[in-house]
């Protein structure tokens, strides 16, 4: 058993989310009444749109096998922590975006494991392996489900302590996105390139697409600039860990990480550039 996979990185996960937990109040859950629209479009976007364009960008390139795999993951897995920062770096609705991140990340207990399934069927047609329908739905709701609850529990009933571990667990979760996506990486280091070579266009284009998507739609249906910004966040940013969790712990495929520790460096570039354009467009003007 790799003690890395099977014990580190579900407990790492579990911390990231719990730190989301301690951010979350039952007031968040509000905004899909108040912004139904925007809400609506958010779901809509994070679980159709996305999975039907990296169907596409797979198809386009041509790819197979775990790799495909990888990025199907990679585009099932919910809105991560770090879309919230962004939100907030932005000025974009970081209330609407909490709201998001949490319901997708209720949500991915089913919606995970069915497309993930989907995938390895569909890709590795020769291949038995299967996420066990039961086993993942369990697993990802303690490691995923009962940390955010927990961590919103917490800050109903103990907001003063909850604010203390929030500081602490905010950074620390930070710390471990970062180690596991290097470690991921590590792991494969010396097939990283040919992957990089084979997938990292793959992803990127998927990540630019799915931003530029979510754009299109949520100016279409006319919502508020704010809310924009933060359905364009919500979409481009994933959950990193988890996909990189999925692969690993559950299916014990380390090819299968790279897509998500691929696309997990290439958000934090278009997330950062989202912030930049939004920056430069406040600047005043000269007359």
């Amino acid at each position: 058993m790799n003690i890395i996979t099977q014990v580190f990185l579900p407990i790492a996960l579990a911390i990231i989310m719990f730190s989301m937990g301690l951010g979350l109040t039952t007031n968040d859950f509000k905004q899909i009444i108040l912004k139904p629209k925007a809400f609506a479009l958010g779901l809509f976007c994070q679980f159709i749109t996305l999975p039907l364009l990296a169907y596409a960008v797979i198809s386009f390139f041509g790819l197979t096998g775990e790799l495909a795999v990888g990025i199907m993951i990679i585009s099932v897995c919910p809105g991560g922590v770090t879309s919230n920062v962004y939100a907030k770096l932005s000025g974009a609705d970081v209330a609407l975006s909490i709201a998001l991140t949490a319901v997708t990340s209720l949500a991915s207990v089913i919606t995970v494991p069915l497309i993930v399934n989907w995938s390895l069927h569909h890709f590795l047609e020769a291949s038995s392996v299967e996420l066990p329908l039961l086993k993942s739905i369990g697993g990802i709701f303690i490691i995923t489900s009962i940390p955010v609850i927990s961590g919103l529990m917490l800050n109903e009933k103990k907001p003063i302590i909850s604010a203390k571990l929030e500081k602490i667990f905010s950074k620390l979760s930070v710390g471990l996105f970062i180690v596991i996506v290097f470690a991921a990486i590590l792991k494969e280091r010396e097939n990283f390139i040919p992957y990089m070579e084979v997938s990292g266009s793959a992803t990127l284009l998927l990540n630019i697409l799915t931003m530029l998507v979510s754009l299109f739609l949520a100016l279409l249906i006319s919502v508020p600039k704010s809310q924009v910004k933060t359905i364009v966040l919500e979409c481009g940013i994933q959950n990193g860990t988890l996909a990189i969790m999925i692969a690993a712990t559950f299916l014990n495929n380390e090819v299968m990480t790279i897509p998500g520790a691929i696309y997990s460096l290439q958000m934090f570039v278009t997330g950062g550039l989202v912030i930049l354009i939004s920056k430069l467009a406040k600047k005043p003007t000269l007359a």
